[in-house]
């Protein structure tokens, strides 16, 4: 009984004994956050989850800030309000917003279920682009226009095959696989390629090169690792290339495009064919490290064209310096990341290759409109994804955005966290 007793003396005299100063209690191996930290936290899903959201975020608020600063002389010169592009963005931040967050609480069991009726209605409204309704800007005839409002369908196009493709290609590959012969395996992927060799040809129908690029790396993606037949894969991207090679040579206009990114201009041509890549590079280059300070731009006096959309990383690069363009390029590297890394995650095959597509659009399409404007690709009309002024642009990236996130919620670490909220 003794014994007992100087047991239970010293137990409570430990429990009320202060904790020693320094001495921080071990972390919570059950929660995800804790367990890593540091670099480490890159492989995370649930920092990935909150950073991509973040990303997405910070990218879309600066793009209106951008979009403003860009816009505002050449508005107010003629003659409309400084204010008139930064506001039309803002508001279709919001509408995309908003889509982004009704998309993100749609199960992926209904994405799967619309995703042929998506491309169907996305190829429809391409269609109108050929109609009385179609509308044709910088010599693309990409545009329709509804209701007041100027509406480019081949970011819907993108939107319905990410949500489509990946889903057609998983019932392809089980198909092939049965298939006993070579008539039966091509018949496992004719329904596919056919459909998204129609909306490749619908976009490529309206001049719009930039955007087929597009369509052409998310395609390439995912045929790849759906496990597309490697040899097939191998004459779709010779027929492929011929059809490019074709269509430059075809149009003077784009043939002079692609001889001026990879030739030296000549003084007419810097007047001419080379003048918005020239002053694209004029205005990273008065940029130097910190930039001329944000308003500051002199190359957004009426100097470069489409600065405030397909342009306006040069603006970015003058106002903010290279410090700004490393920032920038770095958040789509992470957003990149996050998607293809959360990708490995899934055990869902179809979510997958929905983020990676996701990703392909997302990151390739940034990375292409950088390389407009530093002067690697010939000049396309490709925007920055959340950066760029337009509608249409903003509003799908905002929605696949909100799959995105709709889809990472399916790891148990985001959806434990997220159900706390």
């Amino acid at each position: 009984m003794a014994d007992a007793d100087r047991h239970r003396r010293a137990d409570r005299n430990r429990s009320d004994r202060p904790e020693r100063p320094g001495r921080a209690s071990a972390p919570d191996r059950r929660d995800p956050a804790a367990a890593v930290t540091g670099w480490r936290s890159l492989l995370n899903p649930l920092w990935c989850y909150h950073g991509f959201r973040m990303a997405v975020l910070g990218l879309s608020v600066f793009g209106v800030i951008m979009v403003f600063s860009s816009s505002a002389v050449s508005a107010a010169s003629s003659g409309k309000s400084p204010f008139m592009e930064s506001m039309s963005q803002l508001l279709f931040c919001l509408a995309g917003l908003m889509l982004g967050f009704i998309c993100a609480l749609v199960p992926v069991t209904i994405y799967r279920r619309l995703g042929f009726f998506l491309v169907c209605a996305a190829m429809c409204i391409q269609m109108l682009t050929f109609t009385s309704l179609g509308v044709g800007q910088y010599g693309n005839n990409g545009w329709i226009r509804l209701f007041g409002f100027t509406v480019q369908p081949a970011e819907f196009v993108k939107f319905a095959l990410c949500i489509w493709l990946p889903s057609a290609l998983i019932a392809a590959r089980a198909n092939y696989r049965k298939a006993k012969d070579l008539k039966g395996q091509l018949k496992a992927y004719l329904g596919v390629v056919g459909v998204y060799g129609l909306c490749l040809l619908l976009i490529l129908g309206g001049k719009d090169l930039g955007t087929a690029m597009i369509v052409v790396f998310i395609g390439a993606v995912a045929f790849l690792i759906a496990g597309f037949p490697g040899v097939w894969m191998a004459i779709g991207a010779f027929v492929m290339g011929v059809a490019v090679v074709a269509l430059i040579a075809s149009s003077p206009n784009r043939r002079e495009r692609v001889l001026a990114a990879y030739t030296t201009c000549s003084a007419a041509d810097a007047q001419n064919i080379c003048y918005q890549s020239t002053h694209a590079k004029y205005a990273i280059a008065s940029g130097g490290v910190f930039g001329v300070g944000l308003g500051n731009s002199r190359e957004k006096w009426n100097y470069l064209p489409a600065a405030h959309n397909d342009f306006i990383f040069a603006i970015i690069g003058e106002e903010t310096g290279f410090i700004g363009c490393v920032m920038v390029i770095a958040i789509f590297v992470i957003l990149g990341w996050c998607l293809i890394f959360s990708a490995l995650q899934l055990k869902d095959r179809y979510s997958a290759m929905v983020l990676v597509c996701i990703a392909v659009w997302i990151v390739g399409q940034a990375l292409v409109n950088i390389g407009v404007v530093v002067g690697l690709f010939p000049v396309f009309g490709v925007p920055m994804p959340f950066v760029s002024a337009g509608g249409s642009s903003m509003i799908m990236c905002l929605a696949i955005s909100g799959v995105a996130l709709g889809l990472l919620r399916q790891q148990p670490e985001i959806k434990a966290d997220v159900s706390r909220l």
